[in-house]
Formats: structure tokens, C-alpha cells, sequence
């Protein structure tokens, strides 16, 4: 028995968007009916580049349909460039996590989401055993191109979760080892990056506070719901403090944490006054 956020529930018993658009400008298309998911997204999209409308079909399980449902509620309104930038841990994010197992559907809406826009760019689709790369998993259509690509965005660690992400070596299990190969590739680059990383002098008290606002004014702020608030307080080395009003004070303050970790300093700890 899986175990499904409220909002998984949600978007899979009432789904969002869910059918053909009659007006739409722009149509993506990944997975394989054989391959057991699949989907396609249909998007009409202004002169201008603004996502008006949205509608999905899908075929999977309850968690591929309620990535396709979510994905739909956050692209409406978003320009071509912006949705562009949204990732596989967006949609995970917004519906407040998936079996690790089910990882793969929300890596199937980012790509739907990629094909609809080349689609109204009037680019030429990229069939996944035709992108850019080497196939390496002949059941599924997945490339080394992909399983690169997913392994740097998610942070992977494991054949287990490539598999997860991909579904990459999950039929006759044949391009396991390949998988393992690129992983250690991929794992070495970290490694040496970690290792440059540590290198690089440490920021001064005043770069910290600098990196920290810059975060909540670009990052933080319009992401917050009516009512909440994020402020900063003090800086006093590697710890900040913050003034936050929400009604998940706690979650926020987690989640704040570890993207000041990831992109200004690791080691940073939030408090909250």
C-alpha cells in the first residue's frame, strides 16, 4: 500500500484539468502505452508566451495522474521561459512528496511539459530513444542523456532510485551495469566539486546577510501564501535568525534551511524568533 500525501488523494480523485483542450496551441507527448505510462499535455499559449489554459491525458497510476493534475494548476499563468525552469522536484514538492517508487511520473510531467513548449516553439518533437545520447535501457527508451540529467537534478545515489526516477533497468534488468557506471561518473564529478567547493574561502558575515535577503526578496517572498511572512532578524555566522508568520512555521523554517544550505552556504542554521 502506497503511502500518498493528502494532496496525491486530491488531485487523483478529482483531477484538475484533466481532458482534451479543443483550443490548444501546443501538445506534448512521453511514455508508452507499452511501457505502461504514458501521457500528454495540451497547453494554449498567448503570442506573448503566457500559458492561458491546460489539459491533460494520461495513462498510469493515481500518482502519474496527479502529477499531470498539479502540473496543469501551476503552469496556468506562467510565461513559456518561466515554465521552463520548473522541475520534476517542483511538481514532487507541491504535492507534498511521492513513493520513492512513483518518483518517475513526476519526471514524466517535466518532460511532457518540455515537448508541449518545443511543440508551440514549432521545434521538432525529441523522442526519448532519439534524444541527444546513448540508449541504455531498451525497454523503457531512456537514455544516458536522461539518466545524467536526472541523476544531477535529483541527487541521486543509487541504481535503486535512477530506476525509481527512470524506470530505467526496471524490465529485463540488462543496462543495470550501465546504469551503475554512470553513476560513479556522476557521483565522482560531486565528489570533486564537494572537494573545490571546500576549497573556496568562507563568506564574511556581511556576504551571508547579503545572500540571505537577496533569497528571500527573489526566492522566498512570492512563493508565500496571503498571510505569511519571512523577515530576516540577525545573521551571526553560520546562524540566522528569521521572523516568520505561517501556519507551518516549522515546515517553512525546515524548507528555508535547506535552500540556504544549497545555495549560499552549507552548514547554515535557521532559527526562528
Amino acid at each position: 500500500m502506497w503511502d500518498y500525501s493528502q494532496a496525491v488523494h486530491d488531485h487523483f480523485l478529482h483531477p484538475h484539468n484533466a481532458g482534451p483542450l479543443k483550443d490548444a496551441n501546443a501538445v506534448g507527448e512521453v511514455g508508452s502505452l507499452a511501457c505502461g505510462d504514458a501521457l500528454r499535455l495540451y497547453l494554449k499559449i498567448s503570442d506573448g508566451g503566457i500559458i492561458e489554459k491546460a489539459g491533460f491525458e494520461t495513462f498510469g497510476c493515481a500518482s502519474a495522474i496527479a502529477s499531470s493534475s498539479v502540473l496543469t494548476d501551476m503552469v496556468i499563468g506562467m510565461h513559456v521561459d518561466d515554465a521552463l525552469k520548473l522541475t520534476n522536484k517542483d511538481i514532487v514538492e507541491r504535492l507534498g512528496g511521492l513513493p520513492r517508487e512513483k518518483m518517475h511520473c513526476s519526471v514524466m510531467g517535466q518532460e511532457a511539459l518540455e515537448a508541449a513548449i518545443r511543440n508551440w516553439r514549432g521545434e521538432p518533437p525529441v523522442p526519448h530513444a532519439q534524444e541527444i545520447g546513448r540508449l541504455v535501457c531498451k525497454c523503457f527508451g531512456v537514455t544516458d542523456a536522461q539518466i545524467i540529467r536526472t541523476i544531477r537534478e535529483n541527487n541521486l545515489k543509487t541504481v535503486e532510485e535512477v530506476t525509481d526516477y527512470t524506470k530505467a533497468g526496471g524490465g529485463c534488468g540488462e543496462c543495470l551495469d550501465t546504469i551503475a557506471e554512470i553513476l560513479a561518473v556522476e557521483l565522482g564529478k560531486k565528489s570533486e566539486e564537494a572537494l573545490q567547493a571546500k576549497a573556496k574561502p568562507a563568506l564574511t558575515n556581511v556576504q551571508r546577510m547579503q545572500a540571505v535577503m537577496k533569497l528571500i526578496a527573489q526566492k522566498v517572498t512570492p512563493g508565500l501564501s496571503a498571510g505569511e511572512s519571512v523577515e530576516l532578524v540577525d545573521v551571526d555566522g553560520l546562524r540566522v535568525t528569521l521572523a516568520v508568520q505561517s501556519a507551518k512555521q516549522e515546515a517553512l523554517r525546515s524548507s528555508l534551511e535547506a535552500l540556504f544550505r544549497e545555495t549560499i552556504e552549507d552548514g547554515i542554521v535557521v532559527e526562528v524568533k
